[in-house]
């Protein structure tokens, strides 16, 4: 048997979701399109899904053919297959999202296809249902966030509280008091303090964390308290 009877065709074809985290803010990472329809604007990295590959490989090379970037662990989101998403062909795509070390990644980013970084709350308008996309994904991650130890993964091996701060508030994109944030984050007791000093941000300085790996995922759910309405991230 060659093909299955009676049964339309369509293309199968891969977005790619990239967070990233600079030391201060939460962006998102963009190309320009170079193909008809909606060719210059900006979009996230996409293509189509070969008939030899997986669409992991394919979310791996077009992530690299767009980008530059290599060796970005993705996770698989969500098929996007509305009717009319695209105007040329019927075509599904899989969107696949990550939260990456902007500086980690810095020497590969390559600008061929003008890539660059848009804070999150200030990204331009997309093309067909990219933006659908990026707000599936932007709820994805702070629902992951609220359960597992990912943004520690991002901060240096040791890291100040304002630094860690300034990452919550970029993922929940919510202002969260520096009181109350500081009291309930050394509350947990999972941070342990060390005797030296970040002075580049002040003249009085911020000092510096570990996080103590030991306790972390039996006590990891004493995040939470730092949400702003943490509910919201956990409805179906």
């Amino acid at each position: 048997m060659s093909k299955y009877k009676g049964q339309d065709r369509f293309l199968l074809a891969i977005d790619c979701i990239i967070f990233g985290f600079d030391g201060s803010n939460i962006k998102l990472l963009l190309v320009h399109r170079d193909i008809e329809p909606e060719k210059d604007k900006w979009s996230l990295m996409g293509g189509f899904v070969h008939a030899d590959e997986t669409p992991d490989d394919a979310a791996n090379r077009i992530l690299e053919e767009l980008t530059g970037l290599k060796s970005v662990y993705m996770e698989q989101m969500q098929a996007f297959g509305a009717l009319n998403r695209d105007p040329v062909e019927r075509t599904v795509s899989i969107a696949y999202y990550a939260l990456i070390d902007i500086h980690k990644y810095e020497q590969q980013l390559s600008h061929k296809h003008h890539a660059e970084w848009f804070l999150v709350g200030d990204m331009p308008d997309l093309i067909f249902d990219h933006s659908d996309m990026v707000k599936m994904a932007k709820k994805r991650l702070q629902y992951k966030a609220a359960l597992h130890p990912i943004l520690f993964q991002l901060l240096p091996e040791k890291f100040t509280i304002p630094q860690l701060q300034a990452l919550y508030e970029g993922i929940y994109q919510s202002k969260l008091d520096d009181r109350n944030f500081s009291r309930k984050l050394l509350s947990t007791g999972l941070l342990i303090k060390l005797p030296e000093k970040e002075k580049l941000s002040s003249k009085k300085g911020a000092f510096y964390y570990t996080l103590d790996q030991s306790h972390y995922m039996e006590n990891f759910h004493s995040f939470l308290n730092f949400i702003p309405n943490p509910d919201r991230f956990f409805k179906d």
